[in-house]
């Protein structure tokens, strides 16, 4: 047997699901051929617990650095991590967001590894001046760069410090939709689930409770609606800290028992089809993974305009709204609520249509494949 290729994934934090349709880390490991690749999974914080799920790859490893050490120079992090590195001389390092590239690019003057590839799932990494000359400076012809979505690739070129069409690529995220499927309970079943009614129309949404979601002014456009649309309720899946202040906010717009805030939920795709509208109202995102899980379910959607989510948007025959602009989403959720139940429908059908043809799985798979093998390729790796 041929010696294989040794392929570090380095992430900031455990985060290992146990259902993988749209884990961006564990689809990468899913698309390298085992008898060519040996996979090491790291994560720089944190661990699992005794029942929870481990990476699919070949090795894990938790480094378990504290939240102090990764600030800074973090040299006692910076060191261990260049031993470990050293000692198993890996081909492939593939970074998953800011900290482990940049803690990647300082290492690789001495580790010298082969192929490094640095995926950003955002904007704003790049913002501060000294990370873009510190950037500027350490990227090398070991080095290739991936946005999860083109809006991010062009924030990483316009950057303007080493980040070029020839080291940058656009690998769009993309969900596994057989398994997503596979975990969806039908539409009484999810309601029941969650204690919602059966038969009103449901606006949903799903995402972290905080500012950038734009939870608030989703809200104030449902109270706009609430009297012209008495069969229409509204929830949100997730948790965190602007929890309360959408409590007082349900109350100040006199929405109990007509908006409901459902925290936290595992595997929360698997309620997706409880509703009838999906809404993401953020003020920004990097893709906006939760709209991609709502076409599966086959859900009509409505998102902000922002960059990475537009052509997403316009794709599956959405609406798109400015962000934090009530008055449109205001007109947006009356367009789609005035619709009957059968336009409602093939609205939904439209974007898993979309969803189906655009963000395959498998695409994003061999986009990876392909980018790694290129990459080893230019390298001169060859395998023995």
């Amino acid at each position: 047997m041929s010696q294989r290729f040794k392929v570090l994934q380095l992430q900031p934090d455990y985060n290992v699901k146990s259902h993988d349709f749209a884990d961006l880390a564990e689809q990468i490991v899913k698309a390298l051929p085992a008898d060519r690749y040996e996979m090491t999974a790291a994560f720089l914080r944190g661990r699992p617990g005794p029942a929870d799920p481990v990476s699919r790859a070949d090795h894990s490893v938790y480094f378990e650095f504290s939240d102090k050490s990764l600030k800074g120079m973090r040299l006692r992090a910076m060191w261990r991590l260049y031993q470990f590195c050293r000692k198993e001389k890996f081909d492939v390092v593939i970074c998953n967001r800011f900290k482990p590239v940049n803690m990647m690019l300082t290492l690789n003057r001495w580790l010298k590894v082969p192929l490094c590839i640095g995926i950003s799932h955002g904007f704003g990494e790049y913002d501060r001046l000294y990370r873009r000359r510190q950037t500027q400076r350490l990227i090398d012809r070991h080095w290739r760069f991936v946005g999860v979505s083109p809006a991010v690739k062009q924030y990483l070129l316009d950057c303007q410090c080493g980040f070029t069409d020839q080291n940058t690529w656009a690998i769009t995220n993309a969900i596994d939709i057989e398994q997503a499927e596979a975990l969806q309970h039908s539409r009484e079943r999810s309601r029941e689930l969650l204690g919602l009614d059966p038969s009103v129309r449901l606006i949903g949404a799903l995402g972290r409770l905080v500012p950038v979601k734009g939870h608030t002014y989703l809200l104030q456009a449902f109270a706009q609606l609430k009297d012209k649309y008495p069969q229409t309720q509204l929830a949100i899946i997730g948790a965190g800290r602007e929890e309360a202040n959408l409590r007082a906010e349900i109350e100040r717009l006199g929405l109990q028992g007509r908006a409901h805030l459902l925290g936290f939920k595992e595997n929360a795709l698997q309620y997706v089809r409880a509703f009838d509208i999906w809404t993401m109202p953020s003020l920004a995102e990097g893709l906006g993974l939760a709209l991609l899980e709502g076409m599966s379910g086959q859900l009509p959607v409505i998102a902000s305009n922002v960059p990475a989510m537009l052509p997403l948007i316009e794709g599956a025959g959405g609406l798109a709204v400015e962000p934090a602009n009530v008055p449109a989403l205001t007109a947006a959720l009356d367009n789609y609520l005035g619709l009957s139940d059968e336009a409602l429908a093939d609205k939904g059908q439209q974007a898993y249509r979309y969803l189906q043809k655009e963000h395959d799985i498998e695409v994003f798979r061999e986009e990876y494949r392909q980018l790694i093998d290129s990459g080893l390729s230019q390298a001169g790796k060859r395998q023995q």
